[in-house]
């Protein structure tokens, strides 16, 4: 999984980037109704890093492994990302996707085909789950980017 977490580490890097040219009043923006502001955006993928860390680090050691989902919409409304400084939240971002990454690469390959069940989800791989943490991230990523046009 080395490979995915120097994806994951490159796409941090080249989204930096971009996202520090934005400014805390273009991040707060409203994006229209219905939708999370830039800031909440980043927000989210915090939360999606922080809940994909212990993921990553507790389903090497169960098989099946069993977690929670989590309400992405309470949680984002709760944390008040609205509200923080986008400086802060890019660092903030930044930094425990950067830990993920090194989790990632830390899996031993025998744990990969591990059978993980999030919420009320269909089982999945543990591989899977950390390559479509990587799709989410670029998803999540391509929204707020797309919004400086």
């Amino acid at each position: 999984m080395h490979q995915l977490a120097q994806e994951l580490r490159s796409d941090i890097d080249a989204a930096l980037r971009d996202l520090r040219a934005l400014t805390d009043a273009d991040a707060a923006a409203d994006r229209g109704a219905g939708k999370w502001t830039c800031k909440e955006i980043l927000g989210h993928l915090i939360d999606s890093a922080v809940n994909n860390h212990q993921r990553f680090l507790r389903a090497p050691v169960a098989d099946p492994f069993v977690w929670p989902g989590y309400e992405q919409n309470a949680w984002v409304a709760a944390q008040r990302y609205r509200d923080r400084p986008w400086a802060e939240l890019l660092e903030l971002w930044a930094a425990v996707n950067r830990h993920v990454a090194y989790a990632i690469a830390s899996v031993p390959a025998s744990s990969l085909q591990t059978r993980c069940t999030i919420g009320d989800g269909e089982p999945v791989t543990l591989e899977w789950l950390m390559h479509d943490y990587l799709r989410h991230l670029r998803h999540h990523l391509a929204q707020i980017l797309d919004s400086r046009t």
